[in-house]
C-alpha cells in the first residue's frame, strides 16, 4: 500500500518525483505530496485526491532543489486529510519523511514526545517517526535515524531528508518493500521498480533492518548497528515500455491482452524434450520431493483462487494431499506442519504481508517453503527455500489478470513435474498434457480476438446490482475469481459458489434481475450436472450467461448468452475460462464510467496486515 519515491542528483527533483508518483498510482492512494530541499530550506506541498486533481491545485514545478522525497498515501492511521498526507516534518521544519507501513507503538512514543515539547499536526503514526528522529538529531541525520529506529516497533519503509544535510537521502526498511536505484551522478529510492525504471534498471533490494545512505555519487548500505553491508546489484530486465499502456485505454485491458505472451514467457525454458524441467529452480532434489507427504498452499485474494485451482491439479494428477489456507489465518492457528510438508506461498508482488508472515511461521516449524511470485528479488522470493517465477512482467492494474493466469501455469508445470517424480502419471500421458499446455497461448490469442460478445453482455447488464458466478471442479475457483473481478472494478456485488451449493441458499436470490454466470465447459465429470444447475436458474426466471466449450450447441438452447472458449483439456479449461470473466468485469466498469485501473479503497500490494 502507498508508494514512495526519493531522488538525489543534479536534476530538478520535483519533476522526477512527480513522474514517479504517477507510475506508482496502481498501488492505491487517497492523497499525495512532495518534499524538496532548496537552499537548506524544506519545501512541502501535498493534498488529497487523485494526482491530476492535486496537480490542478499545486504547481509542483515551482519546487526547486536536487534532492527530495514523495509519497502517495492509502490511509491507515488518520482520516483522508491534507494534514495526514505525507511528507511529514518536524517542528523546526528541518527534517522530513515519507513512510509506508504501520508503527505499532506510535501512541506510547507520541505521549513521550509530547511530554518533551513536541507538537503534532496530524493523526498519523508516521509523524511520530519524524519527531523521534528530530529528538535524536545532533548533527548527523544518519545517526539520528538509527537511534530512532531502535525505538520503533512495527513495519516501515522510510525516505528521509534533512535541511542541514541536503547532500544526503536516507532510506530504511523493515517488513515493507523498498529498493535503491543506481544512476550516473544520481540515485533513487522507491517502493517498486516502475517508479524509477525510466531512469535506471540497476537496483539494490533492501532487506529488513537495513538502511541506505545515498548521495548523488554513492550509495552505502548499513544494518541498524551502523555496520556496512555489501549487497548485490540486480538488473531489471523489463523494458520501461512494458509499464506503459501501449495504446490501450487502460492497463487492465492491456494486461488482459498480454496474457498469451505472459504464458509463453512463463513456459519458456521449462519444457525440454517433452519433459518439465524445474530442477535448476528448486532447492529440493528428487528424493526430498518424493518424501513430501502433504502440501499446504498459502495465499490471499486472487492468488488464493489460483491456489484452489492448484489444489485440484496436484490432487488430481500428482496424487498429493493438498490444503489451501488464507495466509492471513494460517499463522494464528498453530498449523501442523513438519519437514515432510511443502508450503507453497503464492503472491504476485512477493511482498504481501500476510503471506510473508505465513511462510515465516512455516519455516519455524521446519517446513520446506516454495514461493510462486512475479517480482524478482521480492521479500517472499528471498525468504523461501525455492522460488518459481511467473514471467508476467509488470502488472500495473490493481485487479490482477495476467499474474493470475501465469500463477495457474506455474502450478500446472509444478504438478506435472511432481507427477513425473512420483510416477503418478506415465511419461506418455505427461508428454500429451505438455503438448496441450503449449497450445494455450495461441488458443488464448484466438479467444481475445472475439471479446465483442462479452462487451455486449456487459452493456446490457452494467446497471444490475448483483450477480452470481457458478462453477464446479477446477472451474469453481474461476467462478470465485470472476466474481472478485466484477466486485473490484465495477462495484457490482457478486458472489462465486460451487454450482451445487446454489440450492443451499443463493437460489433464493434468483429472479429476472439476477445475472448468473455459469462456467459450463465440457468434461466427463461435471458437465451434465452443470446443465441441470442452469435449468434450475432458468426455472426461476434467472438470466444465464454461460462460458462453454467451442462446438457445444446443447447449451445454446438453455442459456440466454453463450461465450465459447477453444476446446482443450478440462484441467486447462480454467485458464481460458477466466479471460471472458476478466473482460466482463472490465467492460462493466468502463460502461459505468469507472476507472478499472484504480478501484476505490484497493491497492496493488497489501504490504501491511
Amino acid at each position: 500500500m502507498c508508494g514512495i519515491i526519493g531522488y538525489i542528483g543534479s536534476r530538478k527533483a520535483a519533476n522526477i518525483l512527480w513522474d514517479g508518483l504517477k507510475r506508482l498510482e496502481y498501488r492505491g492512494y487517497d492523497s499525495a505530496g512532495i518534499c524538496t530541499i532548496n537552499n537548506n530550506h524544506i519545501l512541502i506541498e501535498k493534498d488529497v485526491g487523485k494526482l491530476e486533481e492535486i496537480q490542478n491545485k499545486i504547481n509542483f514545478n515551482s519546487m526547486n532543489g536536487n534532492v527530495g522525497i514523495s509519497h502517495c498515501r492509502w490511509a491507515t492511521h488518520g482520516k483522508v486529510t491534507k494534514e495526514n498526507a505525507h511528507p511529514h516534518c518536524d517542528n523546526n521544519n528541518k527534517i522530513s519523511i515519507v513512510h509506508n507501513g504501520i508503527i505499532e507503538n506510535f501512541q506510547e512514543l507520541k505521549e513521550r514526545l509530547i511530554k518533551k515539547g513536541h507538537k503534532f499536526k496530524s493523526m498519523t503514526d508516521t509523524e511520530v517517526v519524524v519527531h523521534l528522529i528530530a529528538d535524536n538529531y545532533n548533527g548527523s541525520i544518519e545517526e539520528a535515524t538509527r537511534k530512532a529506529l531502535k525505538q520503533i516497533d512495527g513495519s516501515y519503509a522510510l525516505g528521509i531528508v534533512c535541511a542541514n544535510e541536503p547532500d544526503k537521502l536516507i532510506a530504511a526498511r523493515n517488513e515493507s518493500p523498498l529498493i535503491v536505484g543506481l544512476g550516473e551522478g544520481e540515485n533513487f529510492i522507491a517502493s517498486d521498480v516502475p517508479a524509477i525504471l525510466k531512469h535506471t534498471n540497476k537496483v539494490i533490494y533492501l532487506d529488513n533492518n537495513e538502511m541506505a545512505v545515498l548521495t548523488k555519487d554513492n550509495v552505502t548500505i548499513k544494518n541498524n548497528n551502523g555496520e556496512i553491508i555489501h549487497k548485490k546489484i540486480a538488473e531489471i530486465d523489463w523494458d520501461s515500455e512494458l509499464a506503459e499502456k501501449a495504446g490501450y485505454r487502460h492497463f487492465m485491458l492491456k494486461e488482459i491482452h498480454e496474457q498469451p505472451r505472459a504464458i509463453t514467457e512463463t513456459l519458456n525454458g521449462r519444457i525440454e524434450n517433452g519433459n518439465i524441467n524445474l530442477a535448476n529452480e528448486l532447492n529440493l532434489n528428487e528424493g526430498e520431493l518424493k518424501r513430501i507427504n502433504r502440501i499446504i498452499i498459502v495465499a490471499c485474494g486472487t492468488s488464493w483462487h489460483a491456489a484452489l485451482a492448484g489444489e485440484f491439479m496436484l490432487e488430481e494428477l500428482a496424487k498429493i494431499p493438498v490444503e489451501v489456507e488464507y495466509a492471513s489465518e494460517f499463522r494464528y492457528r498453530n498449523p501442523i506442519v513438519n519437514e515432510d510438508t511443502l508450503v507453497i506461498a503464492i503472491s504476485q508482488s512477493g511482498e504481501t504481508a500476510d503471506t510473508l508472515a505465513a511462510i515465516r511461521e512455516a519455516k519455524k516449524k521446519n517446513a520446506n517453503v516454495l514461493s510462486i511470485v512475479n517480482a524478482k528479488g521480492s521479500s517472499i522470493s528471498r525468504e523461501a527455500d525455492s522460488v518459481l517465477y511467473t514471467y508476467a512482467g509488470p502488472e500495473i492494474g490493481v485487479a490482477s489478470t495476467k499474474a493470475f493466469t501465469t500463477q495457474l501455469i506455474v502450478l500446472y508445470l509444478f504438478t506435472l513435474y511432481m507427477s513425473n517424480i512420483r510416477n503418478s502419471l506415465n511419461k506418455e500421458t505427461i508428454r500429451d498434457l505438455i503438448g496441450k499446455l503449449r497450445k494455450l497461448p495461441l488458443e488464448m490469442e484466438t479467444l481475445l480476438t472475439e471479446d465483442k460478445g462479452i462487451k455486449k453482455i456487459a452493456d446490457i447488464y452494467k446497471d444490475k446490482n448483483n450477480a452470481l458466478f457458478l462453477g464446479r471442479g477446477i472451474n469453481f475457483p474461476i467462478a470465485l475469481e470472476g466474481a472478485l473481478k466484477l466486485k473490484e472494478v465495477s462495484y457490482i456485488h457478486a458472489e462465486g459458489y460451487p454450482a451445487a451449493e446454489m440450492k443451499h441458499g443463493p437460489i433464493a436470490l434468483i429472479d429476472k434481475n439476477m445475472p448468473v454466470v455459469v462456467l459450463a465447459t465440457k468434461d466427463v465429470y461435471t458437465y451434465k450436472k452443470v446443465l441441470g444447475n442452469i435449468q434450475e436458474v432458468k426455472a426461476r426466471g434467472g438470466i444465464v450467461i454461460a462460458i462453454a466449450t467451442e462446438g457445444d450447441e446443447e447449451i445454446r438452447k438453455i442459456a440466454d448468452y453463450v461465450f465459447y472458449i477453444p476446446r482443450t483439456l478440462y484441467i486447462l479449461s480454467s485458464i481460458l475460462s477466466v479471460v471472458p470473466l476478466q473482460l466482463l468485469a472490465y467492460y462493466a466498469a468502463t460502461d459505468r464510467n469507472l476507472d478499472p485501473d484504480k478501484p476505490r479503497n484497493l491497492s496493488k500490494s497489501v504490504t501491511v496486515e
